[in-house]
């Protein structure tokens, strides 16, 4: 769970994931130095909850994807059979992991996604009518491009299978921001590893700003026609 200036959700967010009924889980934040004190957030309840949460301190901010390949990585080597990724501003439901957990044990997919765009998935109510169609016009057009397969192409909320991981080599990926999440899905699939989405309602953050920024949008947009010519894997 990569974090920045999210002191108030994190707690929140540390709190659905403990209720939940799955068994060994652990929580690694990764916090990109907050100035607004998460990474000490994160540090408290570490010591509160020493055998299921960890944090990884990273000196600065350097994107999204980093910070994913940081934890993913380090999930690995402490040895994880299953990596679950998400944001920690409380957008992706954690009451929805056994349900990706389960679709993993039941299928022959190497990653779930918690999708959106599947029946029984919706985006945040609060969200502008030109927000939906950003969201649903960028799945179209990273589909387009790679044909994925894919309905929520862009989708943050992923159950890996360590195996996966490891068959991807998500230690070399190098793109940042959301991005990143297009790059770990076309090399699933050139990889012929199946994906398969679970239903989920993303929401909306309540506290805190959004991370995304026009230098994020612009490498999202370059990113399909980088991996089609070869030039990102």
């Amino acid at each position: 769970m990569p974090t920045y200036n999210e002191r108030d959700n994190l707690p929140v967010a540390v709190e659905r994931l403990t209720a939940l009924p799955v068994p060994d889980l652990h929580v690694l934040v990764v916090d990109d130095n907050s100035p607004d004190g998460t990474g000490e957030v994160a540090d408290k309840l570490a010591v509160e909850l020493p055998n299921v949460i960890g944090v990884l301190h990273r000196t600065e901010k350097d994107g999204l994807g980093r910070a994913y390949v940081a934890g993913i990585t380090r999930a690995l080597d402490e040895g994880a059979d299953v990596v679950i990724q998400m944001d920690a501003d409380l957008s992706h439901p954690a009451e929805v992991i056994p349900a990706m957990l389960e679709k993993l044990n039941d299928s022959e997919a190497g990653v779930v996604l918690g999708s959106r765009y599947v029946p029984g998935g919706s985006t945040a109510e609060e969200w502008k009518w030109h927000r939906k169609a950003l969201s649903a016009w960028a799945n179209f057009y990273v589909n387009l491009i790679l044909r994925l397969g894919v309905k929520d192409a862009t989708a943050g909320f992923k159950a890996w299978r360590a195996d996966t991981l490891r068959a991807i080599d998500v230690a070399s990926i190098r793109s940042n921001g959301y991005s990143f999440q297009v790059e770990m899905n076309y090399r699933t699939i050139k990889k012929d590893i199946a994906i398969a989405e679970v239903p989920i309602r993303f929401e909306e953050r309540t506290k805190g700003a959004s991370k995304m920024t026009l230098k994020v949008q612009l490498e999202s947009a370059l990113m399909p026609w980088k991996l089609l010519l070869g030039r990102a894997v």
